[in-house]
């Protein structure tokens, strides 16, 4: 089965599509302002999350009479014919671009589909609770109708790891992903030596795509992952806070940031392709900056990483995420934070998570609440990034000792880690339009530079 007919496709050229986008939202306009529930909605959104209505939509259903065929392929949406679908129900995917599905069927009526991390917290907020929700508590999808204006509905789903849009009566693996869940919340992270702990996470994730597929562990795992980094960064306990308020959860993430070493790197890509991750476009900046990263994507759970590497000049040709590195005698930016806070795999976990939201209105927001903002590494029309102010991780004294002995740290540099700790984590404020759905190398080797730990000032409280 070819990648892109699950909305991925094997090409990196990454293009922009302002009709596909006018398209979309002159649809979405139009629903708003005859489902008033949604409207205000939307508004609430928007305004306490700092986040667009846009980047909750799961998907959109509309009638034939309302969006053709033609209309639909001259945006650049492709129908497929893989994807679980209701009964006479047509499914089109934008492979090049982030924008949401869109289901066409004969039925005169047009739906909204939201997507909060949790449907029962999110309609328990929003004065919901009563919906009926269709399908298991930890389900692989589950569906509930919100408000219904006529012939314009509002809707809602929880997805763990699928990618169609059908509630199945045939699954019953949830006694699995809840053990799943539990062993990746509680999963060791310190183990005696790198080789040992990279061999028994390896081992892990087998075990654990023998018992559920690979997408239902994938999702379980993420899960885990952003309760366990967001334990340590207050900027995102703030927002997560504020997008709870509406019950909405991270279901907004953009993509999922790691960081290792280079005799790790292999390994980690191995992981990630035991879940079902599919290696999208490579990032070479040795000369630039001193980096390099690879892009994975699920195609199946709509899910991106950044696995970020150190890599030096005359690298360039080397396939870093399938040929070992050696090591070298010094280290960069990504080196060193490995160095200072372990392997973002094992103890450290992720570097940072990226979520979509209205640019500018989140760099003030949270600037009302003490949260600083540091400059934007990306200011194009369809791409905006910028990260908070690092948070600062404390750092054990015996690494620092070993960074120190191996001269990969001067003494004055030893004693700021030791008393004021060093950077750590971030949360990514990134805002895309058109369907954009790449990155830009020079943009990302700029924030690599400005987050090297030891150029990086840290704010006083």
């Amino acid at each position: 089965m070819k990648s892109k007919d699950y909305g991925f496709t094997s090409e990196f050229d990454w293009g922009l599509y302002p009709q596909a986008e006018t398209l979309l939202v002159q649809h979405i306009n139009t629903f708003l302002k005859n489902n008033g529930f949604a409207h205000e909605l939307s508004s609430r959104i928007e305004q306490d999350t700092s986040t667009r209505f846009l980047d909750w939509i799961d998907h959109m259903v509309l009638s034939e009479d309302v969006i053709s065929v033609k209309t639909m392929k001259d945006a650049g949406f492709e129908e497929s014919g893989h994807i679980e679908a209701p009964n006479g129900m047509r499914v089109f995917i934008h492979p090049g671009a982030i924008f949401f599905p869109v289901l066409s069927g004969k039925k005169r009526f047009t739906e909204v589909v939201l997507k909060p991390e949790r449907l029962n917290h999110f309609i328990q907020v929003i004065g919901k609770p009563t919906s009926t929700i269709e399908g298991d508590i930890c389900g692989p999808y589950r569906k509930t109708v919100i408000s219904a204006h006529g012939d314009h509905v509002l809707s809602a789903v929880e997805r763990r790891g699928f990618r169609g849009f059908l509630v199945s009566r045939k699954v019953n693996d949830t006694q699995e992903y809840r053990q799943a869940l539990e062993t990746f919340f509680c999963r060791q992270r310190y183990f005696e030596t790198l080789e040992e702990a990279m061999e028994f996470t390896l081992k892990l994730m087998e075990d654990m795509c023998r018992r559920l597929s690979s997408a239902r562990v994938t999702d379980a795992f993420f899960r885990a992952e952003r309760v366990y980094w967001e334990r340590r960064n207050w900027a995102s306990q703030i927002q997560k806070a504020r997008q709870d308020r509406l019950g909405l959860g991270w279901g907004n993430h953009d993509h999922h940031t790691y960081r290792s070493s280079r005799g790790n790197f292999t390994r980690l890509i191995k992981i990630f392709e035991t879940l079902g991750f599919v290696c999208r476009e490579q990032f070479f900046a040795g000369e630039e900056a001193g980096w390099g990263a690879q892009v994975l994507e699920h195609p199946e759970c709509n899910m991106v990483l950044f696995a970020d590497i150190d890599l030096l000049k005359e690298e360039r040709g080397v396939n870093f995420t399938r040929q070992g590195l050696k090591q070298t005698t010094h280290r960069g930016t990504v080196g060193l934070w490995v160095e200072l806070h372990g392997e973002s795999i094992l103890q450290a976990g992720l570097h940072h998570l990226a979520a979509r939201f209205d640019f500018e209105k989140l760099r003030n927001d949270l600037k009302q609440r003490n949260i600083l903002t540091m400059a934007p590494f990306s200011d194009f029309a369809f791409l905006k990034q910028a990260f908070t102010e690092g948070e600062t991780w404390r750092v054990d004294k015996k690494r620092l000792d070993r960074l120190q002995e191996k001269l990969f740290i001067t003494e004055a540099q030893h004693e700021t880690f030791l008393k004021g700790g060093a950077i750590g984590s971030h949360v990514e404020n990134i805002q895309r339009t058109q369907g954009f759905k790449g990155f830009n190398q020079h943009s990302v080797s700029a924030i690599i530079t400005a987050t090297d730990p030891r150029r990086y000032k840290i704010q006083d409280a």
